[in-house]
């Protein structure tokens, strides 16, 4: 050979074996979650810091529509594809389990210790027969957005503290025309849909006293003296005060945001949407107490890994899992989405409970409640048709709820028995 040439050869040889091994440790692994556009935004930009802080790893970041999201995830993965990361809602986590798309969180890399000191209690229930299955970055909780300028134009100064001056405002606040059609809503009432059938299970039973399920969670109390309080305060909205009426402009969101409702309940992923639309002056207050007491709700959407993640895909999984749900990340999450951390730390800052929109749902959390489903689409249906009953059938609060607990109680049946 040409001694000439022997260098080169030499070199060249060299770097292919380096991209060899350069493409032997490179890795990609898939995240998947559903379309909404903050959330897309929040995700590629820590996928681009991940990256970046891990030069062997690329993520490949796939949504689809809510409404095709769950089946896509189910069918892809069962058949060996799709993400390797997936995002979800804490109350599918069983039906994830049982159908086994979901593995284990490793403890090495996920120490409970740490999970169990370093995030809000309520994620303790993705901890399943000694295992948890999944992180949240963020938390929701509800609070009350009100409309400004209506409150003024009805001479009221501040939202409602408490559950009669609810009420009180929302009359204030009612038009309508000279042949009864509303013309503006004092609360946007949704029928039970959006966030309404929390607000009625898990706040107004415990304000009025009562309870949703029992301390083990196995039985349905909340068709007792107290929730049939709290449906006939949520329902005599429509019914009695005449201060709204499901399907109003839609949805309440919309009726909100087209300047046609006094009050709206909903969670602090809606703030965005809200501020979209310059014309629109709102504030957001603390959900109103009752007897001095307070109450809210609290979810949250989790990210865990799925069963098709093996190996080097596995190890990847579990560091990015690592990056979206650190103290960056949860900061990042609250600015772009406006969902909580999910973390004390970060969330109880002195600077994000004084701000003047994610303050009251970050408050909120204080004394908010996470309920442990067993089965959440059947289970957030029987609040639906319970105030479907009362609003449509006229069917008495306490007979709606003594049928729709018979029918829940069937699906805790279910799942405790097996």
């Amino acid at each position: 050979m040409n001694r000439y040439m022997k260098k080169p050869i030499v070199a060249l040889a060299a770097g292919i074996v380096a991209l060899s091994a350069s493409l032997a440790s490179a890795v990609e692994i898939e995240y998947w979650q559903y379309t909404y556009g903050s959330r897309v935004k929040a995700i590629d930009a820590l996928i681009e810091t991940f990256e970046a802080a891990n030069p062997g790893i690329t993520v490949k970041h796939t949504n689809f529509p809510y409404a095709d999201y769950r089946k896509k995830v189910a069918i892809a993965v069962s058949a060996g594809d799709g993400p390797d990361v997936v995002q979800l809602y804490y109350g599918w986590l069983n039906d994830y389990r049982d159908s086994g798309l979901l593995q284990p969180l490793s403890k090495e890399a996920f120490p409970h210790a740490s999970i169990e000191s370093e995030f809000f209690p309520m994620v303790s229930t993705m901890k399943v027969d000694g295992d948890y299955w999944g992180l949240p970055t963020a938390v929701r909780a509800l609070a009350l957005f009100y409309n400004k300028d209506l409150f003024a134009a009805a001479g009221l100064s501040g939202a409602p503290e408490t559950l009669d001056q609810m009420v009180e405002y929302a009359k204030k606040l009612t038009k309508k025309d000279s042949g009864g059609n509303y013309e503006v809503v004092g609360y946007a009432t949704d029928g039970g849909a959006g966030q309404e059938h929390h607000f009625m299970r898990e706040v107004l039973t415990r304000l009025f006293g009562g309870a949703p399920y029992s301390d083990d969670g196995t039985k349905v109390t909340y068709n007792d003296a107290a929730g049939a309080k709290a449906l006939k305060y949520l329902t005599d909205f429509q019914m009695t005060h005449k201060t709204g009426a499901s399907g109003f402009m839609n949805r309440g969101q919309d009726a909100f945001k087209a300047g046609k409702a006094g009050m709206v309940l909903d969670g602090s992923f809606r703030i965005n949407t809200f501020k979209k639309v310059e014309e629109l002056n709102f504030g957001i207050a603390e959900l109103p107490g009752h007897e001095g007491n307070r109450y809210n709700f609290a979810s949250y959407w989790i990210n865990g890994i799925s069963s098709k993640a093996e190996g080097e895909k596995l190890a990847a999984a579990n560091k990015f899992l690592q990056h979206i749900t650190n103290d960056a990340a949860m900061q990042l999450w609250l600015d772009t989405v406006g969902e909580l951390p999910a973390k004390p730390a970060i969330a109880l800052t002195d600077e994000n409970q004084a701000h003047p929109y994610f303050g009251p749902f970050i408050r909120g959390l204080g004394y908010a409640t996470a309920t442990a489903f067993k089965s959440e689409k059947p289970q957030r249906q029987a609040i639906i048709d319970a105030i479907d009953m009362v609003t449509l059938q006229g069917v008495s609060p306490s007979d709606a709820l003594n049928k729709v607990a018979k029918d829940e109680q069937e699906v805790l049946d279910d799942y405790y028995d097996n």
